[in-house]
């Protein structure tokens, strides 16, 4: 039956060495740490299907497993984290089972509900590791987008807009009390587990703090008598980072954000705007809160002075150009008066 197998076979992540486990406990993070498992599967019709999985952990993305391959695919050196060789193989192993029994399972599923192709399916599994050793978890199967159903404590719960078709499936399952005893313990036990073993492994990358620089530009004018106000933020890690443009003690309501993008050194860049009269600028500030900065917030006036960097370095290099041609024409000068001595 469709999502039976899941619960049962990823439980077989930890069936081998627990004992082995359980003789070294990480300690518990001090900041909340997210892990997220997810299941991609797409069903064009009977004859194609592929399956992707994938997980992060907070913000970086420690595991793959593509359809084309038959082994995850491990993307950083402490991906592993304590649990053992013979844990990893097995959850190898598990996945392939796994992944052809899902098919078929879907397979049957749409002939006897009589659901037409193409589909979509995700299921998301994971926790959230709190500090004092609390973790939250969870497991939820989506269908051609929606919300089908979760686990909650200790049933299978269709979500308020399921399809009729689901609570069917959601009958089935909350019959099977093993199988519901499997998935809490997958949930409660294995995942923050796996999180605790992995942030001891990592810990060197997941905890890296990298402090933001910051300044301040005008961009193009909105309008007459406007002006755009840019703050530049770039440098930091990790991506969580909050950008304000400020009148005193008030954030000003049309501050724009746009999107946090990637630097080529793996840190953060981000650019917030603010639209405003050029008659309103005094006392205005950019305020910059990040991690990495503790209670030190940085803190940017605007006086009306800032030009963009990018001119900058235009204007910079302009200056270097024609230093270079002066040069040449001044050596071209002076070797041609050598040249014309007798």
């Amino acid at each position: 039956m469709l999502f039976l197998q899941l619960p049962l076979l990823l439980a077989l992540l930890v069936g081998g060495d627990n004992e082995q486990n359980k003789n070294s406990v990480p300690e518990a993070p001090q900041t909340p740490f997210s892990f997220q498992g997810l299941q991609i599967s797409s069903f064009a019709n009977r004859s194609w299907t592929r399956t992707d999985g994938l997980a992060w952990l907070g913000e970086l993305q420690p595991y793959t497993w593509r359809n084309e391959s038959d082994t995850i695919r491990f993307l950083k050196p402490w991906s592993r984290g304590t649990f053992s060789d013979q844990q990893w193989e097995q959850l190898q192993h598990t996945l392939l089972v796994y992944r052809s029994s899902f098919t078929r399972d879907i397979w049957e599923f749409v002939e006897k509900l009589h659901v037409e192709y193409p589909l979509e399916i995700q299921i998301a599994t994971g926790c959230e590791l709190l500090p004092r050793n609390i973790s939250e978890s969870f497991l939820r199967a989506a269908f051609q987008g929606r919300d089908v159903l979760s686990f909650q404590g200790m049933s299978w719960v269709s979500a308020p807009d399921a399809p009729p078709f689901i609570q069917e499936v959601i009958k089935v399952l909350n019959q099977n009390q093993g199988t519901k005893e499997t998935v809490h313990w997958l949930l409660h036990d294995i995942w923050p587990e796996l999180v605790r073993g992995v942030l001891q492994t990592g810990k060197s990358e997941l905890e890296k703090q990298v402090k933001p620089e910051a300044w301040l530009s005008s961009g193009p004018s909105p309008g007459p008598g406007r002006l755009l106000l840019v703050c530049h933020v770039s440098g930091f890690y990790p991506k969580p980072v909050r950008v304000m443009w400020m009148r005193g003690e008030q954030e000003e309501p049309g501050t724009r954000q746009g999107d946090v993008m990637p630097n080529a050194d793996s840190t953060w860049y981000l650019r917030v705007t603010l639209d405003v009269a050029a008659g309103e600028v005094a006392g205005l500030s950019c305020q910059v809160k990040h991690s990495s900065l503790g209670d030190q917030d940085i803190i940017l006036y605007w006086n009306g002075n800032h030009v963009s960097r990018g001119l900058i370095v235009i204007l910079v290099l302009l200056v270097f150009v024609l230093l270079f041609v002066g040069g040449l024409v001044f050596w071209f000068r002076k070797h041609r008066r050598y040249q014309d001595i007798p």
